[in-house]
């Protein structure tokens, strides 16, 4: 019999355009977030949940533990930003922002983090990315350099 790999590892990606350009407008976001829900199945994770706005996202994936997180997210953003330059989904050349932020979470709170994800309008009628993103930080008790965030242009 040979020895397999048996993991449960979920994550939470955040990133955003490059400049924080709110430029994912609602009429690309399905088409965008279905594409990068099939690049993430492509690398054999699972992909759980994706959404946000025009000016930022938010990925819910099932990690599969032969692939680093930053490869991951490299080849979400690389591939995601092809796709969208060669389809001409918006007028300029876009590019995500350099970074990410990734949070861990066990499956008793898969729900929680889904439904949260689920309802990025909702949330953001009441505050802005950056708040939520700090506290995001805080939360996850992630220290931060303020120079190293994204840029966030208010």
């Amino acid at each position: 019999m040979k020895p397999s790999v048996f993991s449960q590892i979920y994550i939470h990606l955040v990133f955003s355009p490059r400049k924080r350009e709110a430029c994912l407008h609602e009429e690309i976001q399905k088409e965008v977030y279905s594409y990068i829900s099939k690049t993430i199945t492509n690398k054999n994770h699972k992909s759980i949940n994706v959404n946000g706005m025009p000016d930022h996202i938010h990925i819910l994936v099932g990690l599969n533990p032969s692939m680093t997180i930053s490869d991951l997210v490299r080849d979400i953003k690389r591939s995601s930003s092809l796709y969208i330059n060669e389809n001409k989904l918006i007028a300029t050349k876009f590019q995500w922002q350099e970074g990410y932020g990734v949070f861990s979470y066990s499956r008793s709170h898969l729900e929680r983090i889904y439904h949260y994800i689920e309802n990025q309008k909702i949330h953001h009628q009441r505050r802005n990315f950056k708040d939520e993103y700090m506290e995001f930080l805080k939360k996850f008790e992630i220290p931060f350099d303020n120079r190293f965030l994204f840029e966030f242009f208010d």
